[in-house]
């Protein structure tokens, strides 16, 4: 299938070998949404309207302070502490403690760059499902990836169904399995080794390698979180 303005980049994406496809998929429109939200979005009426009201989560926050933009990132904090102000510490009759308390919990459950990166994923999973159904080279080019993390083959296993039919559904999971499932025996066996170190009876073992179980415990937390700890 010849790439389009859809497919390519799903293309540009598993080109790398390097972790989970699908968290470099999420991290480019992460990146991609902070860049845009600090940057000429910043001065859009209807954009800043909608970032004030849904605010950003404690990842993507953390995200815009390390992107090096500060004025842009203080302006857009500014007219959303008014929003906060305006609709938890409202003073009168009906701002009841009740009242702020929710809109307290509204604000901290909404994000604008979540929601922005959710309908970026929801249509290029859409894409990735349908190349896979249609080119026979990417299926293996899928095959071939490093891993899938846990969230994510949940994610792919939910959205696999409306997309794709019987025979291909059973492909694509069984593909889904080995890859995060031979990654999380991998891991397990890291861990284990890791384990291993601290037992005395290790220095003994004049052939023993544990170069590879160093990390085990971080590459485990980016399996099960789609994170890394920084």
């Amino acid at each position: 299938m010849r790439d389009d303005i859809c497919t390519i980049p799903i293309s540009e994406i598993f080109e790398e070998n390097d972790g989970c496809p699908i968290c470099r998929m999420r991290n480019m429109l992460e990146n991609r949404m902070v860049d845009y939200i600090l940057g000429a979005a910043m001065m859009e009426p209807d954009v800043r309207q909608e970032s004030n009201r849904l605010g950003f989560c404690a990842t993507h926050l953390k995200q815009m302070m390390r992107f090096g933009k500060r004025l842009p990132l203080a302006l857009v904090l500014e007219t959303h502490l008014d929003t906060v102000q305006n609709e938890v510490f409202k003073e009168g009759l009906f701002a009841t403690p009740k009242k702020s308390a929710y809109n307290a919990a509204r604000i901290e459950e909404t994000c604008f760059v979540c929601d922005k990166v959710q309908w970026g994923m929801e249509r290029l999973l859409v894409t990735l499902l349908k190349t896979y159904a249609e080119n026979y080279d990417f299926r293996e080019t899928f095959r071939g990836q490093e891993y899938i993390c846990l969230p994510h083959y949940r994610l792919l296993l939910q959205q696999a169904p409306k997309t794709l039919i019987k025979k291909q559904l059973s492909d694509f999971t069984g593909d889904c399995k080995k890859l995060a499932g031979d990654w999380a025996k991998q891991l397990r066996a890291d861990v284990h080794d890791f384990t291993k170190m601290f037992d005395y009876r290790s220095g003994q073992d004049e052939d023993a390698d544990f170069s590879r179980c160093k990390d085990a415990i971080e590459r485990t937390y980016l399996w099960m979180t789609t994170r890394n700890d920084d």
